[in-house]
């Protein structure tokens, strides 16, 4: 059963001038879409993520996140909470044929205020990016042929490279890999890179 994947970053300072800064510098870090590169929409939260947006706007086409994060600035103050989507390439299998192809796959990057939702940002991060289900990166199901290992192998890759620059790159003095689940992450895709090698 897949579950959603994480990462979550914390900052050594993240107050209302750096919560876009470092959404920006985390967003530069990231490999978008070859079909969409670029932020394609950013909405604004203000408190919590049960209260309604205050703001929304759709990227057509996508823009740099220098450009989306000047559009929520307008609107951002340190009990709010900022979404940006975005989109990057991962291999999937066609469902009745088998056969591989990259596909663009959504990405949401939340940078969540110091005072947004009860200080939630110390649990999930100051920055929390969702990948969507980790099926992408274990295929648990998918038969074993060279084909599949070689495209899971890649997606893994891929994942791993992205939080390698995060790390140097971003100023994130923090940062945890997790899914939904109590199943240890990080076992489970070594698990499945062994089966790949």
């Amino acid at each position: 059963m897949s579950d959603q994947l994480s990462l979550s970053l914390w900052f050594p300072s993240f107050d209302e001038q750096a919560m876009l800064r470092h959404a920006v510098s985390v967003m530069r870090q990231f490999v978008f879409s070859e079909q969409r590169d670029g932020v394609t929409y950013v909405a604004l939260h203000p408190i919590s993520w049960t209260e309604p947006t205050i703001f929304e706007k759709r990227f057509e086409p996508p823009v740099p996140p220098e450009e989306a994060a000047a559009v929520a600035s307008e609107f951002l103050h340190s009990d709010h909470a900022c979404v940006f989507s975005a989109f990057w390439d991962l291999w999937v299998p066609e469902p009745h044929s088998g056969r591989w192809h990259l596909a663009p796959t959504s990405v949401k990057f939340l940078v969540q205020g110091e005072d947004f939702e009860e200080e939630t940002s110390e649990e999930t991060g100051q920055i929390q990016i969702e990948f969507g289900t980790d099926t992408p990166f274990l295929y648990e199901d998918a038969r074993a042929h060279h084909e599949a290992d070689h495209h899971v192998r890649s997606n893994i890759q891929k994942l791993v490279e992205f939080t390698i620059k995060i790390e140097k790159n971003s100023g994130a003095t923090g940062r945890v890999l997790w899914s939904e689940s109590e199943d240890n992450l990080a076992q489970k895709l070594i698990q499945r890179l062994q089966k790949v090698q």
